[in-house]
Formats: structure tokens, sequence, C-alpha cells
């Protein structure tokens, strides 16, 4: 595994955005393990999480964008913080986002940052993908504004759980769309980072929890 990604888990268990225990989630499925990306709240922290994003960017897309576009409301500040992130390594690149209503002055339009047309090669960047629902809207927004290409889509973590059907919310969403979906992390990675490692003492993912993640990955996991 590559050091970023194990950076990036221990970075996650730090700002107490990992958590291990028994959660109940939006779908109603009960989890062993929870994961809340609204705990960056501060410079340092997004700072952070931002140069992850930036380094997986890196691995997978290399400079093939020309601009990193962020939904509203949690894209956008990784869009801009990520853009920072990405100019320190080397890769200069637009950001963009968009607002929910439009405005007829000032700043018109949905779209506030780098002005977008079919020859700009966007690159998503969100936090998760649950249902796919919020990616289909940001598809909508981009078309009607400009009707950039997309060339990829950046997440923190891919949970790699089905839904409805047998693959992920993230293989539908690759197959029809056509679009490659990414993430800094997925659930193999924690599972191998964590079991039985020791974090400032303490081992958060011991063979009992190691067990229930198991188990919860044969009944949910693609």
């Amino acid at each position: 595994m590559q050091k970023y990604k194990e950076e990036f888990i221990e970075f996650l268990v730090e700002k107490n955005a990992l958590k291990f225990g028994e959660f109940t989630l939006k779908s109603g499925r009960k989890s062993p393990y929870f994961i809340n990306t609204g705990m960056f709240k501060d410079g340092k922290g997004i700072s952070k999480l931002a140069l992850y994003y930036a380094k997986a960017i890196q691995e997978n897309f290399g400079k093939e964008f020309d601009v990193l576009f962020g939904p509203a409301y949690k894209g956008i500040p990784l869009s801009v913080a990520t853009s920072i992130k990405l100019a320190e390594l080397e890769v200069n690149k637009g950001y963009a986002f968009n607002r929910k209503e439009s405005k007829d002055h000032g700043e018109k339009g949905d779209i506030i940052g780098t002005e977008l047309n079919e020859n700009s090669r966007v690159l998503i960047i969100d936090d998760v993908i649950t249902a796919g629902t919020a990616v289909r809207e940001t598809i909508e927004v981009l078309e009607k504004n400009g009707n950039p290409k997309i060339i990829g889509i950046i997440i923190s973590v891919n949970r790699k759980e089905k839904g409805t059907e047998k693959k992920s919310a993230i293989q539908e969403l690759e197959e029809t769309l056509k679009i490659k979906i990414v993430s800094v992390i997925d659930f193999d990675d924690i599972v191998k980072h964590l079991h039985n490692k020791k974090i400032k003492g303490q081992v958060l993912l011991n063979d009992e929890l190691y067990n229930k993640m198991m188990e919860y990955k044969k009944e949910y996991g693609v």
C-alpha cells in the first residue's frame, strides 16, 4: 500500500473521523465502522486532507485534466484546498464550483471559478458517493454550463458496499456513465493497515472487530 494511503488512514483516526463500534447508517445497515469527513473544520485539517486528495489525483490522473470541480456544498472547500496542494506539487490547475441558486448580478450564472467549455477536462472532487444521486445532479449542472468533458471523480473513501443490486453505486456509475471513479482509500485499505496495529499505543482494530468487519464485508461487500 502506498505510504500516503497509510498516512491518510491514521490521519482519519487522529481526527476522530474513523471510528469502530456499532453504527446505524442511513441505509439502516448496522456497520462496525463509521467515517465522518465533516470532522475537518480548521485550516490545518483541511490542508492535510487536501494533500492526500492531491497525491491520489497525481497517482491516478496525473496532469490530464484542466479543472477541479467541487459540487456545492462539501465539494467547494475540497476543490479550492486541493487545487492549492496540487499547485505546491507543480500541478497548477483551475478550480470551479457551483452555487445552488443562480445570480443575475455580479458574477452571474451557476458556476464560480474557472470558466468551463466543451474543451475543458473536468475532474470532480467530493467526499463520498452513497447512492450516486448527487453525482448525476452534478453532471446535469456541468452539462448546462459549458458541457465539459468529465474525465473522472475523486472521493475520500470507498466503502465498497453493494446497493440494492449486487453492484455498488460506484460500480454502477462507472458502467453507466463511463467515468473513472477513484478513492484515496477503500474498505480493504483500512482493514489491512489497522488490523492489530498500534497507533499511539492503542489497537483500534483488534481480532474481534476485524472479524466483525469481515462479516460485514461478506454480507454487504462487493
